[in-house]
């Protein structure tokens, strides 16, 4: 299966988008410039996350496979689930599916979480409210979180 992948510049950095030729598999951060091979699909993906920088989009359309572990599926399964400008602790999650004492699994499966915004692992926060680890680095969970913040409250 062909593999596209192209960097697109946002608000929050550059963001690597990889997709076959049915599904995105990858969102994530990088210091690689702005470029690559784009597919329709990873032109479509880049639409919509611009559309949820500007606060229009707080659902996405296209189709996304992930391929990890049973545990790792099922706690991005939860995490799609957290409602747009909400958080949850990991003990939330580890409780969503069904160990509540996997709080550092769940945490281990965050940070292997393959298509950041998407998968909103960014919603997830320490019990305390604390912002604890993103792949993406802490700057960019606070602003995602921030700016989430900023258009559920308009609307």
């Amino acid at each position: 299966m062909n593999i596209a992948c192209a960097v697109y510049s946002f608000p929050c950095g550059n963001l690597r988008i990889c997709c076959n030729e049915r599904t995105v598999t990858e969102i994530s951060r990088t210091e690689l410039p702005v470029g690559g091979e784009a597919s329709p699909l990873c032109d479509e993906t880049a639409r919509e996350l611009t559309e949820y920088f500007g606060g229009t989009r707080r659902e996405f359309d296209v189709p996304v496979e992930t391929h990890g572990t049973e545990f790792q599926e099922r706690v991005w399964a939860a995490l799609r689930d957290i409602p747009y400008g909400e958080t949850r602790s990991y003990k939330d999650i580890a409780a969503a599916v069904g160990n509540e004492k996997a709080c550092r699994a769940v945490g281990g499966a965050n940070n292997k979480n393959p298509v950041c915004i998407i998968t909103p692992c960014h919603r997830v926060i320490g019990a305390s409210g604390a912002m604890i680890g993103y792949a993406g680095g802490l700057d960019m969970k606070k602003l995602l979180l921030e700016l989430e913040r900023k258009y559920s409250s308009e609307g």
